[in-house]
């Protein structure tokens, strides 16, 4: 009788493109809506979502993923890890380190395992049993995550293992404290995690968050910095990388500040194939003062150098990759209004098939002209098509909503496992 094989879930991550084995989403809740104009600013938004429009938007995301692949919801991995009592005392005692409600602790500890997952995301309000926490402006003795839904950037699978990120903001650690049990502790993940240490040099400088990191290839990764990871934070993953034998390259895109669209590498530049990739061309292509830097590592010695663009340094090591643009090609106003759209931010669940938002009809144009079959992704949810079907696709998702939250479909989605890319 012969034994039914086991679906691996093991973490390997060589590629932004090779076929998806498995990926982490977070489902919106209300910590999305537990927001006002006042806070949204704190939170990291430039706007307020509507819970009910954008989980129906998210629906179509979820829905897409799981007819080609396995998905995990962070809540339902915290609950299970949390079964583990050293991660649930540990987490507990993370959280409500600085808190400033006595009674924050006590409550946390009386709370059932699916009860607590949903309020270390969702938040709890602050009790209002003394004068100070009376007249407290704060609603939250622990705050919601907010920004939860975009799982891409609390960690980074970077082949067997798990890069846990040092946020920019506050406002995000606990994002990385659950995502870094998660990885420690579900088995089936089987994977190790490293992060930033306070030992490390410069440790208060440094952060690196996942939308800024793409994995080109095993010996590939692409990392902008700007308003969310610094030159300190690429160190970090240099250091923890340089005594590897393999010659291993690190290609370093510096980024506009001050606009909120340009907050990640994965805003402006994204792959969709073996050779093609999706660019806003002003900041990716055209002369400017943004630098792109090249670091090669061999045997422990690290060399660097600037270059052109980025384009140019992966064709130097043998990556040659065609530029579809973000908005088209003739409009400069319509390739701004459509990158702050995400209109760059897609995601490959395999070579030449991505997922992206409806709204950007210049973009999606463009990848039309370049071969790209356009599906609804009801089409897809209701079996009408499958995306394997196509030797290349955009699977569109509705993103009224869900794009003013200030991300896209490789925002939202935490790859786990990808098959090989045969090169």
């Amino acid at each position: 009788m012969n034994k039914i094989a086991m679906p691996n879930y093991s973490v390997n991550v060589n590629s932004e493109i090779g076929e998806l084995e498995a990926v982490i989403l977070h489902t919106l809740g209300s910590e999305v809506e537990n927001m006002t104009p006042e806070n949204a600013e704190r939170a990291l938004y430039s706007d307020i979502l509507n819970l009910s429009v954008a989980q129906k938007e998210f629906d179509q995301l979820y829905g897409v993923l799981n007819k080609i692949t396995k998905v995990f919801l962070v809540k339902e991995l915290l609950e299970e890890v949390m079964k583990n009592d050293k991660v649930r005392t540990g987490l507990l005692s993370n959280i409500c380190t600085n808190c400033t409600d006595p009674h924050l602790m006590e409550y946390l500890s009386g709370l059932d395992n699916f009860s607590l997952a949903g309020a270390m995301i969702e938040g709890v309000p602050l009790s209002r049993d003394s004068l100070s926490r009376f007249l407290s402006d704060q609603r939250f003795a622990l705050r919601p995550l907010h920004n939860f839904f975009f799982t891409r950037d609390a960690s980074v699978s970077i082949g067997k293992r798990v890069l846990i990120s040092k946020m920019a903001n506050q406002v995000r650690d606990r994002e990385a404290m659950i995502m870094e049990s998660i990885f420690d502790f579900y088995q089936p993940f089987n994977t190790s995690t490293f992060s930033a240490r306070p030992s490390d040099p410069d440790f208060d400088k440094v952060s690196i968050e996942g939308g800024d990191v793409l994995i080109g290839r095993d010996d590939l990764l692409l990392i902008g910095i700007g308003a969310r990871t610094s030159p300190q934070g690429v160190d970090v993953i240099v250091e923890k990388l340089r005594d590897q034998k393999a010659t291993r390259h690190i290609i370093v895109q510096e980024l506009p500040t001050g606009r909120e669209s340009f907050i990640h590498l994965d805003m402006v530049f994204t792959f969709l194939s073996k050779n093609e990739c999706m660019v806003f061309e002003p900041v990716i292509l055209q002369p400017n003062r943004f630098k792109t830097i090249h670091i090669t590592m061999d045997n422990g010695k690290v060399k660097i150098k600037e270059e052109k663009n980025i384009l140019e340094t992966l064709a130097g090591i043998g990556f040659d990759l065609k530029p579809v643009f973000c908005g088209g090609t003739d409009d400069l106003w319509q390739q701004e209004r459509e990158q702050w759209h995400s209109g760059a931010n897609f995601f490959a669940f395999a070579p030449g098939k991505v997922i992206g938002y409806s709204r950007n009809h210049r973009t999606l144009e463009e990848l039309n002209k370049n071969g790209f079959e356009i599906i609804p992704a009801s089409d897809v949810i209701e079996g009408k098509v499958h995306p394997y079907n196509y030797k290349k696709c955009v699977v569109t998702i509705e993103g009224a909503e869900l794009s003013r939250g200030g991300g896209g479909a490789r925002c939202m989605t935490m790859p786990v496992r990808r098959k090989k890319v045969d090169w």
